[in-house]
């Protein structure tokens, strides 16, 4: 991802940059659902989610579903159906002081956990403290030496040297954020996560997860829904393809909405398909999608499905 001034002035568009001082899942069914249907989206991914810790997340496979469950402090945020609005995600506004050596984040009001735990100042300081104390933390983090939360809705971190493009490393899904109540030591101190469920702030919650798939399905009580941005869709079924042609064949045969990890061979073959739209993902690999899909822009990026939707347009 590109860096610097003008590259977060793209990720921010629609967030308010501040200085801090002064928002039973059925059977799953392959089937594409129209604008409002709600319906569920099956993405074929070549191995499963064997980690939903956002932390400890190091496969596409594992991002891809944590993402859905885990929020990161910064996002910006789309609602379905061509919503041209962007709004900041758990992070209200933020802004850096003391040559981009400590960055201040004012935590959105109102939003609770999935657990129920409301999220503030607090919550954040305890995955703070968890970056800090962690080998795999300070690998993400190498830059952090403290965190504190001077008020309840304000966060601060401190960084050996400046930074300007801290916020981005705030956005990556492994800064997902996870209720305290989730940790083994709720201070966030060297804590590990030993319990999976209902322990993010998300659109979507796990349901069900084995070696075959990973399902995520709505989260009701999501703070963007009484804004509009989501979700469109009731399930996210992760489905696991090993092979990269049978996930080209199921995605041809509208079993699947996307097919991630498609080869060079793949993606050459995929692109002959009139109702099939490749897009560029890590590693040069590609990322197939069925045309219907609609709120996914980049096969790059880890996105949150809350944005996203399938039409009719396109779909067999």
């Amino acid at each position: 991802m590109a860096r610097g001034p003008l590259a977060l002035s793209a990720l921010l568009a629609g967030l308010v940059l501040a200085g801090c001082g002064g928002d039973e899942p059925g059977a799953a069914s392959s089937a594409p659902a129209a604008p409002g249907d709600g319906g569920t989206f099956v993405w074929g991914v070549p191995q499963p989610a064997g980690e939903i810790d956002p932390l400890l997340a190091t496969t596409r496979a594992d991002r891809l579903v944590t993402r859905q469950i885990h929020e990161p402090l910064v996002a910006t945020l789309a609602g379905p159906f061509g919503d041209a609005r962007r709004l900041a995600g758990l992070a209200a506004s933020f802004g850096a002081s003391a040559g981009d050596t400590i960055w201040s984040f004012r935590v959105r009001e109102g939003v609770r956990f999935q657990d129920g735990t409301p999220l503030n100042a607090g919550a954040v300081l305890a995955n703070g403290r968890r970056w800090l104390t962690t080998p795999e933390g300070q690998r993400l983090l190498p830059n952090l030496f403290a965190v504190d939360a001077p008020r309840p809705d304000l966060v601060r971190f401190f960084l050996r040297s400046p930074d300007q493009d801290f916020p981005f490393e705030l956005s990556e899904p492994q800064t997902g954020i996870v209720s305290p109540r989730a940790f083994d030591v709720a201070s966030g101190d060297g804590a590990s996560v030993d319990r999976e469920s209902r322990s993010g702030t998300g659109p979507f919650e796990l349901r069900e997860r084995s070696s075959a798939e990973t399902l995520v399905a709505r989260n009701v009580a999501w703070w963007g829904t009484e804004r509009d941005l989501g979700p469109a869709l009731d399930q996210v079924h992760f489905r696991t393809v090993i092979d990269p042609d049978e996930r080209l064949a199921l995605l041809g045969m509208g079993d699947l909405q996307a097919a991630d990890a498609l080869g060079p061979e793949q993606a050459r073959e995929a692109r002959q398909e009139p109702l099939i739209e490749v897009l560029p993902a890590p590693g040069g690999d590609s990322l197939g999608l069925e045309r219907s899909v609609r709120g996914i822009s980049s096969g790059r990026e880890v996105p949150s499905m809350a944005g996203v939707w399938v039409t009719g347009i396109g779909s067999r």
